[in-house]
């Protein structure tokens, strides 16, 4: 369970157990509990904002390339800032890499299904992806589930972390008000090959396909 979640659980107001207590049956240390985000300043915002938007023109380029792309451009940069905020954002140059095909040790492979296959009706494939949104003193990440074939949005959830949880959520919302899709197509992320996100499409009767790592 997710910090954000053991947080909600506890009542400031419980008539028989204080924070502490409570903080302990959910496993909570205080320094968690209290812990308040710090807001991202605007010019590291306005950094992210052109990182992002030279990565969605240039999805191939790394942190090198975006530097140098931004001191072309007159912003001052350096390759190691430009580094830290691709990760902050979960950005990674899209390329072809040695061995990418080995699996990790811990996460379950799917075969990817889709390859010469014809989708051409609701609810055949659907398919999800993680983006970085920029926001007012900070950025969220954006899941959302689509169908393959109408494009249409099934459904979409926010998060200020990385957490699988609003990922799942967005997912059992798509199956109760559409039903499960034939195929559910996702990449290698963590988020998609987790045991809750795995458990819920197998428990729908959902056939898993995921591209391979890195393509």
């Amino acid at each position: 369970m997710s910090p954000e979640k053991k947080r909600a659980m506890i009542n400031r107001d419980h008539p028989h157990l204080s924070i502490s207590q409570q903080r302990k049956l959910v496993r909570l240390s205080r320094s968690v509990f209290y812990y308040t985000p710090v807001g991202i300043d605007a010019g590291t915002l306005a950094m992210m904002k052109e990182i992002d938007r030279v990565f969605t023109k240039y999805p191939f380029f790394g942190s090198r390339q975006i530097a140098a792309y931004l001191r072309w451009e007159g912003v001052v940069i350096g390759r190691h800032r430009v580094r830290r905020l691709m990760t902050k954002m979960g950005l990674e140059a899209i390329y072809k890499r040695p061995r990418t095909s080995q699996p990790h040790p811990q996460h379950p492979v799917f075969p990817y299904l889709l390859r010469k296959m014809q989708i051409d009706r609701p609810n055949q494939v659907w398919c999800a992806d993680i983006t970085f949104v920029p926001v007012k003193n900070g950025f969220l990440y954006l899941v959302a589930i689509m169908d393959w074939a109408t494009r249409r949005v099934r459904s979409w959830r926010l998060s200020n972390t990385m957490h699988a949880d609003f990922c799942v959520d967005a997912l059992n919302e798509a199956i109760a008000k559409h039903g499960p899709p034939e195929i559910m197509n996702t990449d290698q992320g963590s988020q998609f090959t987790g045991s809750a996100w795995i458990t819920t499409l197998t428990e729908a009767g959902v056939r898993i396909s995921m591209d391979g790592r890195g393509r």
